[in-house]
This record gives structure tokens, C-alpha cells and sequence, in this order.
């Protein structure tokens, strides 16, 4: 059992709130990362049922929103409760080069993986030189 004096709680949820405020993407951080011609973005969302994640593009920005709820149960009381609760929303402008349509998401083990494969069209290639004419 945590032990704890009313005042040292009173001061963690200050800093808690300081740190937390200070970093609004406390409950949804993320990767993002390019292999081959797929665009990733990893975010994570430990203890979120999948049925609350929203993912929306509206032209070039992603959005994914998310829902952590505690399961309360008649009589508990908490004696710490660190996990954050409540919406999560992380916001991602995205690259004219990436082909959105196409836009896959996974969920597996707490990581919302996100797939966005690079447009054809815009891909790097190589330019041939052509002899001069004579």
C-alpha cells in the first residue's frame, strides 16, 4: 500500500499539473518516420478501446482523437491515480507528397500505426541527360 501525506499529494498533482499542462501531449506521444515509399506515424494509446479512436483528414491535416475512461466500480476509492483519463488529440500537418486516400491505421498492443504511402508521382527520380544534338 502507497503511503502518503495529504500535503506530498497535494504537491504531486500540483507538478502533475505543471508538467502535464506544459506538455499537452502527454497521453498521445508519437513517432513519425519514412520507410521506402510509406510514411508512418506511430502514436500511443495504451488502454484505449478501439471503438473511440477517431482518425479524420481534412486536407493536409490528420487528426486522431481518442478516449481513456477508467472503469470505476461501486466502493472503490482510489488511493493514486496517475494513468491519465479522458479525450486524447494529437494533430499532424501532412506533406502535398503523401497519397491520403490511401491512409491505413492499425491498432496492436497500445500503438495506433498509421500508413501513408508516398504518391507515385512525387517521388524521387533519377533525370536521364540527353546527348547534345549535333
Amino acid at each position: 500500500m502507497l503511503l502518503s501525506t495529504p500535503t506530498v499529494r497535494d504537491l504531486e498533482r500540483l507538478t502533475a499539473r505543471v508538467f502535464e499542462s506544459s506538455n499537452r501531449t502527454a497521453g498521445a506521444r508519437l513517432d513519425a518516420y519514412r520507410d521506402n515509399d510509406t510514411f508512418f506515424i506511430d502514436i500511443d494509446l495504451p488502454g484505449v478501446d478501439t471503438a473511440s479512436i477517431d482518425i479524420t483528414v481534412d486536407g493536409k491535416v490528420l487528426t486522431v482523437r481518442a478516449e481513456r475512461t477508467r472503469t470505476g466500480r461501486e466502493g472503490v476509492r482510489y488511493v493514486v491515480a496517475e494513468r491519465p483519463v479522458g479525450v486524447f488529440s494529437r494533430q499532424v500537418q501532412l506533406s502535398d507528397k503523401l497519397d491520403t486516400d490511401r491512409l491505413e491505421a492499425h491498432y496492436d498492443q497500445g500503438v495506433l500505426t498509421l500508413s501513408i504511402p508516398v504518391l507515385e508521382e512525387r517521388k524521387p527520380r533519377k533525370i536521364e541527360i540527353a546527348p547534345a544534338a549535333v
